[in-house]
This record gives structure tokens, sequence and C-alpha cells, in this order.
């Protein structure tokens, strides 16, 4: 909404986690060897790492990304 491409979020107590979404935008990308436009966003997750593990914290940004490129996932 306010053309922000990427920030990061500051966690406040007691929250373990946050999740930064930036807005979508047209960005060129690789696509079968072509540079193509397709609409990508941001995610950033920021967390305690007193709390939660930083692997764990990465496989729920894989799963997150995974759902968004294919919702209908998510009904499976």
């Amino acid at each position: 909404m306010y053309g922000v491409k990427a920030f990061d979020a500051i966690i406040n107590p007691p929250s373990v986690a946050i999740l930064a979404v930036a807005g979508a935008e047209k960005r060129p990308v690789v696509k079968d060897g072509q540079i193509v436009a397709r609409t990508m966003m941001s995610l950033t997750l920021s967390v305690d790492h007193r709390a939660v593990d930083g692997a764990t914290a990465a496989e729920f940004l894989r799963t997150l990304k995974g759902l968004l490129e294919e919702p209908g996932m998510m009904l499976v």
C-alpha cells in the first residue's frame, strides 16, 4: 500500500516472533531461461532465538512460501 519493498519488524515481549509482509509488486525473474515479469513480495520473520530455534523458523517460512505459491495445497 505504501510501496514498501521490505522491512524488519521488531518483536514486542511477550511475543516470540513477528512476520513482516511487504507489498506485492512486479519484478523481473528468470523462468525457463527467459526474463519475465512476476508479482513478488517479501516476507521477513523476526524470532526470539531464546524461544524458537532458527531451523524451525526457517521451516515455517519455507512452508508459508509453498502455501502462498500454491494456495490449493491448503485444501489438501
